[in-house]
């Protein structure tokens, strides 16, 4: 059974499984960190090798908050993707961002407070450079893909990362679009603080919702709503994920390709031999045992 894989799909809200998968299987990935969110379906879509992973759980059973993020980017990592492809479900703090389009950002600001982001630590200290942290090669194919879907999109954008799982209350998405941002969710920050750090290409189909609450038509979002909209944003990603697929593999000419070349700090005789060992897959080309 190949379990192998070069592209990753991680699936938010709405998008549990992806249809036509070929010669696909279950695996389950142990890793240092405990379980992911799901076993990873692995098989072939479009002449290539892809696991498929739904953030959530399949029926959507697992908090924002709850995600085991170094889970699941360490998973995905162990099959040997390079390419991560997210689906998340976020609302819009812009009027020129409208329900049922989708951005592809290009920024994050983190407003988490619960959640572990980095699979460093424990006597191993790594600072990472993130200055655009998403992968701007990746987004690009995305870009395309949509174009070639006929899906609306908006390039470019800055995602802001709410704890959750509430929305926003009226204070803080007025106060999220006085800084400029354009976006709002729940879970992209840490997926692509790991990605990196796993040194993983990461880029995210933003797929909107709503307006979030700063919207005078939009002023109480419900779940009923947002939940309407995602079966019909559902069904946009998978034809634009389809059509990106075909535009990969890429060239890996980016930072993402090289995060860990100058970001590991400790000497590699002092880190500690365990965490040599659970951090293999990611470190294994620069530290030894």
């Amino acid at each position: 059974m190949e379990t192998r894989a070069e592209i990753g799909i991680i699936g938010g809200s709405g998008l549990y499984e992806m249809e036509g998968l070929k010669q696909a299987s279950s695996v389950s990935v142990a890793t240092p960190f405990g379980e992911p969110s799901d076993v990873l379906v692995v098989g072939e879509l479009g002449g290539q090798r892809v696991a498929f992973l739904a953030r959530h759980g399949r029926g959507h059973r697992i908090l924002p908050s709850e995600l085991n993020y170094r889970a699941n980017i360490y998973a995905m990592k162990t099959l040997g993707v390079q390419w991560i492809l997210s689906v998340s479900a976020v609302g819009s703090l812009k009027e020129a961002y409208a329900p049922l389009d989708i951005v592809i950002p290009d920024q994050l600001v983190d407003r988490t407070t619960q959640r572990k982001g980095t699979f460093f630590g424990r006597g191993l200290v790594a600072h990472v450079a993130f200055a655009h942290p998403f992968c701007a090669g990746l987004s690009r194919v995305l870009s395309e893909a949509c174009v070639d879907a006929g899906a609306r999109h908006h390039d470019g954008g800055s995602y802001v990362c709410i704890e959750g799982p509430q929305f926003s209350t009226l204070a803080e998405s007025k106060l999220y679009r006085s800084w400029g941002m354009d976006l709002v969710g729940m879970t992209n920050m840490q997926e692509a603080r790991l990605a990196r750090e796993a040194e993983i290409c990461y880029a995210t189909l933003a797929m909107v919702t709503d307006f979030d609450c700063w919207h005078p038509e939009h002023d109480a979002v419900t779940a009923e709503q947002i939940i309407a909209n995602l079966g019909k944003n559902a069904a946009t990603a998978k034809a634009v994920l389809r059509a990106a697929l075909a535009r990969l593999p890429i060239a890996r000419e980016c930072e993402c390709a090289s995060a860990l070349k100058y970001a590991l700090v400790t000497p590699a005789e002092l880190v500690p031999s365990q965490v040599k060992q659970e951090l293999a897959p990611i470190i294994g080309k620069y530290v030894r045992e």
